[in-house]
């Protein structure tokens, strides 16, 4: 499975798509990058004259990049060709620096385990300079969805 098509499966449309790139994806991990715009509206009143990303949208970029991406990844590997749902179900984010409109960020993720179609990974936000901005353990539960 190639990158642009676990792209094309991503469940998500702008303006909540956290995914420019996926760089690198194996049954171990992802690797893809972000632009936040500067015009996103969750800019506009989150620190008058001094807009940061909410740890929200960190933590959701992550996310998509670094567990839904990789799940998407993981399903196909072994051979399902159900219509799947990733939902979070946990996260412990430890956020070390702010990351301001325009600046584009690198999630990496590194597979905990998959197991009873429940998906835990180490994730890493890093900016442009190759700071850590954020980083932690997220997890997800792969959902079938029915058909029809």
């Amino acid at each position: 499975m190639t990158t642009e098509e676990i792209l094309d499966q991503l469940p998500y449309g702008k303006p909540f798509l956290f995914v420019d790139e996926l760089l690198h994806v194996n049954e171990n991990g992802a690797k893809g990058t972000y632009t936040y715009a500067k015009d996103l509206a969750f800019y506009m009143g989150h620190f008058k004259n001094h807009p940061v990303t909410p740890a929200v949208i960190l933590t959701e970029t992550m996310a998509q990049i670094g567990l839904v991406c990789l799940g998407i990844y993981l399903l196909k590997g072994i051979g399902t060709d159900q219509n799947i749902s990733i939902a979070m179900t946990s996260n412990a984010v430890d956020f070390l620096k702010p990351v301001a409109p325009g600046e584009q960020v690198t999630v990496t993720s590194e597979k905990v385990y998959f197991r009873f179609n429940k998906l835990s990974c180490k994730v890493k936000m890093e900016n442009a300079a190759g700071e850590v901005v954020c980083k932690g353990n997220i997890s997800g539960m792969l959902i079938p969805k029915e058909n029809g």
